[in-house]
């Protein structure tokens, strides 16, 4: 299973519910990885869309305690087992955890890839991804050049779980 994340500096992803910053080149990393596959998240990164629709082109899958809750065109579980159960229906490299904050942290012991967009520069945030450069079952498998977004520098990178 795969993680897909942005984060700032001090691992920040999100404040009041959105993204810390929206940078064109990581929004198409994240469509071309995502498109065709399957993509798990909690209500309210699902909410966070436009117009709070499950993304086009892929497998949508919400993990919300809420039992009433209902969404046109994605799949809704209500318990991290009854999410676990369904992706035993596809290849665990065709899933994506997309986030908020506690669907990372729950979904991370299962998952063997992150891809991370680092953003050199420090947010207010109130969501944080964990950081998985203090983890010592992580290291970096890949990396690219640094970008620029006008004055925003980035970085994506590849972390595997190491091998026991």
């Amino acid at each position: 299973m795969n993680m897909i994340v942005a984060c700032d500096r001090n691992w920040g992803i999100g404040y009041q519910n959105k993204l810390l910053v929206s940078i064109p080149a990581d929004m198409k990393f994240f469509r071309e990885m995502t498109t065709g596959n399957v993509v798990v998240m909690g209500r309210k990164t699902l909410e966070s869309f436009p117009n709070g629709l499950p993304l086009m082109n892929r497998t949508n899958i919400v993990l919300t305690e809420n039992r009433e809750y209902k969404v046109k065109g994605a799949i809704i579980c209500h318990t991290m087992e009854e999410v676990l159960e369904k992706l035993k229906e596809y290849p665990s490299e065709d899933i994506y955890i997309i986030g908020g904050e506690s669907i990372y942290r729950q979904f991370l012991p299962y998952c063997d890839v992150v891809h991370v967009t680092k953003i050199d520069h420090a947010y207010l945030a109130d969501a944080y991804f964990p950081n998985l450069d203090e983890l010592e079952d992580w290291q970096i498998t890949a990396d690219s050049e640094e970008q620029t977004y006008f004055d925003l520098e980035y970085t994506f990178y590849k972390y595997e779980r190491k091998e026991n």
